[in-house]
């Protein structure tokens, strides 16, 4: 999409939601609950998929001792869902989980699901839906999951914005105080935004989230069918301080990418001025199973409601990283959540979650 034929930064469609009293809030906000959807899609699964329910299903559970969770879910996931959960469903206003009928493509709610925004004052919550295609058309079909977004803000009853943009959730990390990071290979992308310049990107980005200034990123970790997500890479700790992924093995494949990534961050400041502290944060060398690269990273926590779930993945990086995360959220509980399983999707807790703030 070109200036010609009408592109986003032309064409946004509404009035900037700053104006309109909303802004993208950080994670360490309240949060009134936390979406997810069960796993069915085989395919997108390395190894045996027989561990995969159970791991989403300790997910679940620690989650909702945090926050109410809803889960999506249809037909034979569905019933799946309900046999693992059936102690925790909610029932007449009991219990923490809520599963709602919806077909999915995939689990990964935290890019097809909406990018919650924050009202000012007494203006309500309200959702940003992007546009989807799996990642730049790498998982067809994408129809269920292309309908996800709109179908919880509008169930929530939630004011709804409509982005011009293929964009996912997890390609974009804020401090809720106007600053976005994302990493320009999987938005200013020929396979989801054609001939969308990184000016145009930011503009729009702004445009629909009322923040001010983005922070571009590169590189990805290898075996990410992403091109590189954020929220592997770098995630804001609080305004001015970022957490960046570090490989300090050499030979690993990731080690220069995040390097060059944490070069980049020490160099910038946010929207309101500030250089960034950055705080490096080592994940996991030459993570794989069955001879496959997984993306293992620990900067794939969720934070909820006073908790940081990281995940682990039972090697020597996993203690160093509880520690500077809790570092980094001295009034945060730390919890781990074994991800061995999980990863084998090519994500891991922030990816499959999707946050609704409070």
């Amino acid at each position: 999409m070109n200036a010609r034929s009408g592109s986003p930064a032309l064409d946004r469609g509404v009035e900037g939601v700053a104006a309109l009293g909303y802004r993208l809030p950080a994670e360490w906000e309240p949060q009134a609950a936390v979406w997810m959807a069960w796993p069915h899609r085989r395919a997108t699964w390395v190894g045996d998929f027989a561990a995969v329910p159970p791991a989403f299903e300790r997910l679940v559970r620690q989650v909702a001792r945090c926050v109410p969770v809803r889960v999506l879910a249809s037909g034979a996931a569905l019933a799946e869902a309900r046999r693992f959960l059936g102690d925790i469903l909610a029932a007449d206003g009991a219990g923490r989980v809520t599963i709602c009928e919806l077909p999915t493509s995939d689990a990964w709610l935290r890019d097809t699901g909406p990018v919650w925004l924050a009202g000012a004052a007494d203006v309500p919550t309200a959702a940003v839906c992007w546009r989807w295609n799996a990642w730049g058309g790498k998982y067809p079909p994408w129809d269920d999951d292309a309908r996800v977004a709109r179908w919880i803000t509008c169930h929530e009853g939630r004011r709804v914005f409509s982005g011009p943009l293929v964009l996912e959730g997890g390609a974009i990390e804020t401090d809720g105080e106007g600053t976005v990071i994302a990493n320009h290979r999987c938005i200013v992308d020929p396979l989801r935004n054609p001939g969308c310049s990184r000016d145009e990107v930011a503009g729009v980005l702004c445009h629909f989230t009322g923040t001010a200034k983005v922070v571009w990123i590169g590189g990805e970790l290898a075996g990410d069918d992403t091109d590189g997500h954020v929220d592997q890479l770098a995630r804001f700790v609080a305004p001015g301080r970022v957490v960046a992924a570090r490989q300090p093995d050499r030979l690993d494949p990731n080690h220069e990418s995040l390097e060059e990534n944490l070069r980049l961050l020490a160099g910038v400041t946010d929207a309101r001025g500030r250089r960034l502290e950055v705080i490096p944060l080592d994940i996991p060398a030459h993570f794989g199973h069955a001879g496959t690269q997984l993306p293992a990273s620990h900067l794939n926590y969720l934070v909820c409601n006073g908790v940081v779930i990281v995940p682990v993945f039972g090697g020597p990086s996993d203690e160093p990283a509880l520690r500077t995360i809790a570092d980094c959220f001295p009034d945060h509980r730390i919890e781990p959540c074994p991800a061995e399983v999980l990863v084998r999707g090519r994500g891991a807790v922030h990816c499959l979650t999707c946050n609704e703030p409070a």
